[in-house]
């Protein structure tokens, strides 16, 4: 059964499905929000028209009285209730000022937060399994808010968090949308950045006309391409012959990594002509020193003037392309966005003549290319969600074009993200789609023939710092595991956390502790001090995993003082000599599972796992380990940032893991979260906790995180 009540496939009483209503009517509304923006923007035009301030001075009373009535339909809460955006650049920020204080926001932005709304639920009902993911947690907090304006203003926000963007990278079919809702929300098109609107089903709206570039703007960065060498291994795959097949495999080579490679093909009538090969957006961390990342292809969605696009020219540039010869753009992904880019451009499309643009998994929308000579094909499977970014799914019909090629067919094996990668798209053009392969390649056939040249570019930005800078900017070292190598300090860009905190007998501590003398716990009172540690991380250096660690505060290893546990508190972290023995900790990941035995020496084990962290009702549950962990926060206080050292063994040594963290540490009374167990809940960690008794009471207090950063280091090894 699916979100909206019906089942998989079957249709709602009107003969369509769920889904396919609720798109067409976000579709209708986003349009309706639209056309509201343009009645705004022409309404201020009117209100600073010419004619009408010089009516104003010849004939007051009536030129005063429709100025006025202008000003209040642009601006009243009952009208459009937007600024001026069309006004004289000191007047319109007076206005927008207004209207932040009075706490009004346009009548266009509050319509597109409802088609919003209808979105989110078409996509839900496809896939409820991402109503549990931290983006659209965060989505959804700001569109389900009581006020519309409310939601507004966390949606403006959530646009300015780069971190929120990274966590929204997987959310495809809304972007169509969040595009749309992204300029909406826009009340002064100045800005730099922000480009024109995007609204779903079309392309950039009729502000700037089709191809046009708008000059970068501050803040956007800077374009760097800097040639680089293939590897051997490399220069052994790619390919020494022009051909649809050998350009994609060649995009594969590439990966990820913020290069694009262009090459020299001499064609069958002798004529040297030059292919351009980009790949798509990198997946996984942030890779903020390459275009090649969600905030790049955001960028790329909004104006033709993108960080990629600026330095893919650099790229051709440098290769030395001479002025007026023939381009084959080729992309996947992103990079198929950047190359469509490029063929809207007029000044680009002067300087060189593009006669083929291929673009695979891409979303391509309506935009016309600045030569309507050039010929554009698209290749889309129906279950890859990514080219539902120009506004349309899948599939979906469209009026063909003389110089357009679309591929849309049915991938046999549905699932996401399998079906947007490149090797998939290449598999299918082989035996899923082999006409279709052989139609593009008689198309190429100018740029069918012996490579003479190919030179690869890494394109960088130099404009933005290294993601966590300066708190993660730290040198790095490789230490080989059994599941790779692993860069340590491991870092984490984007965290949430609670540590629940419990009083506990010191001899129940003691029993779980390992059998040596210099592990004691370390007293408060009467009493020892246990933790269930909560983490939800997702993006690190390791991958994104869930956390579920257990630890007792323990004394030094060597000179165990009374209460040094609260001196250490004043001594800086480097420095401490207690700590928290880790008696058991479960993790979601293989790799991280791998770096807590091997690295951190932790007694450590792998489950399953679903947390929520990043408000106020928190909750964390796996059901295979039998743990649930949930409840409401209650009012909190900022304190210091907890930095700490984590304690573990390693045969007969103890390993000294020293962890800092960056975030906005708050302090809560723990009466309002509750640890379950199962009846069944098994072994190690469950026990663990049934020995402590902490399934019997509450936590004394708990420290919460919602958003930090930290980085824990390779463990020392000492000799205790």
């Amino acid at each position: 059964m699916r979100a909206d009540g019906h089942a998989p496939g079957r249709p709602v009483p009107d003969g369509q499905e769920a889904r396919d209503v609720l798109r067409g009517c976000a579709r209708d509304v986003v349009d309706i929000a639209e056309g509201i923006r343009a009645v705004s923007a022409r309404t201020s035009t009117a209100l600073f028209a010419p004619a009408l301030i010089a009516s104003v001075r010849h004939r007051p009373r009536t030129g005063l009285a429709a100025q006025w009535a202008l000003l209040r339909a642009l601006t009243n809460k009952q009208g459009l209730g937007g600024s001026a955006r069309t006004a004289p650049k000191g007047v319109r920020r007076v206005l927008g000022a207004a209207g932040e204080v009075l706490g009004r926001e346009s009548l266009a932005a509050l319509v597109a937060v409802t088609s919003l709304r209808l979105r989110i639920a078409a996509v839900l009902a496809d896939h409820p399994e991402f109503g549990r993911d931290p983006g659209m947690r965060r989505l959804l907090e700001a569109v389900t808010a009581d006020r519309d304006p409310q939601a507004v203003r966390a949606l403006r926000a959530l646009f300015r968090d780069r971190s929120a963007q990274r966590a929204l990278s997987g959310r495809a079919p809304l972007m169509s949308e969040l595009l749309a809702i992204r300029t909406l929300l826009d009340e002064d098109p100045d800005k730099g950045g922000t480009g024109w609107a995007l609204t779903a089903g079309r392309g950039p709206s009729a502000d700037p006309p089709h191809g046009t570039v708008r000059p970068a703007g501050p803040g956007k960065g800077e374009g760097v391409a800097e040639a680089v060498d293939l590897c051997g291994q490399e220069r052994q795959i790619i390919a020494t012959e022009g051909s649809l097949l050998g350009y994609l495999r060649n995009i594969e080579v590439l990966s990820t990594d913020g290069r694009i490679l262009v090459q020299n093909v001499r064609g069958p009538d002798g004529v040297v002509r030059y292919v351009v090969q980009a790949p798509g957006m990198a997946p996984g961390r942030p890779r903020s020193d390459s275009p090649q990342d969600f905030v790049g292809a955001w960028r790329n969605l909004f104006t033709t003037d993108s960080l990629y696009t600026r330095s893919i020219k650099l790229a051709l540039q440098d290769y030395g392309i001479p002025r007026g010869a023939h381009l084959a753009l080729i992309g996947h992904g992103e990079g198929g966005i950047a190359l469509l880019n490029l063929a809207q451009d007029q000044e680009f499309c002067r300087t060189y003549k593009v006669t083929h643009v291929v673009a695979v998994g891409s979303p391509t929308g309506s935009q016309k290319t600045a030569d309507p000579r050039t010929w554009v094909a698209t290749i889309t499977n129906r279950h890859d969600i990514v080219p539902v970014l120009d506004g349309r799914a899948a599939g979906s019909a469209s009026t063909p074009h003389p110089n357009r090629y679309e591929v849309d067919y049915v991938e046999p094996t549905p699932e996401f993200p399998l079906c947007h990668m490149l090797r998939a798209y290449i598999e299918h053009l082989r035996t899923v789609i082999p006409e279709a392969r052989e139609g593009l390649d008689e198309a190429l056939r100018p740029y069918r023939g012996p490579i003479v040249r190919t030179r690869a570019y890494r394109l960088k930005d130099r404009a933005h710092p290294p993601e966590g800078y300066p708190f993660l900017a730290l040198p790095t070292t490789t230490i080989p595991t059994t599941a790779g190598p692993v860069d340590v300090p491991v870092r984490y860009y984007d965290s949430s956390a609670a540590h629940l905190c419990y009083p506990v007998s010191v001899d129940a501590a003691r029993a779980l502790l390992p059998d040596a003398t210099w592990l004691t716990p370390s007293r408060l009172g009467r009493r020892a001090l246990a933790v269930l540690s909560l983490y939800e991380h997702r993006c690190t250096t390791i991958g994104p995993y869930t956390e579920i660690g257990l630890s007792v505060l323990v004394d030094d290893l060597w000179r165990p003082r009374p209460y040094d546990v609260v001196a250490d508190l004043l001594r800086r972290v480097d420095l401490r000599r207690t700590g928290r023995y880790v008696l058991c900790l479960a993790v979601t990941s293989e790799e991280a599972r791998v770096v807590a035995r091997e690295i951190w020496g932790q007694p450590v084990m792998r489950m399953s796992a679903e947390a929520d962290l990043m408000g106020r009702e928190i909750g964390v549950r796996s059901r295979n380990l039998g743990i649930t962990v949930e409840g409401r926060l209650g009012p909190g206080g900022r304190c210091p940032e907890a930095d700490w050292i984590l304690y573990g063994r390693r045969g007969e040594s103890t390993v000294r893991t020293l962890v800092r963290a960056h975030g906005r540490l708050r302090l809560h009374p723990g009466t309002g979260v509750r640890l379950r167990l199962d009846t069944a809940a098994a072994e190690p960690l469950a026990g663990q906790l049934r020995r402590l008794g902490l399934d019997a009471t509450r936590p004394l207090f708990a420290l919460t995180c919602p958003q930090f950063m930290l980085h824990r280091s390779a463990g020392a090894v000492l000799p205790r």
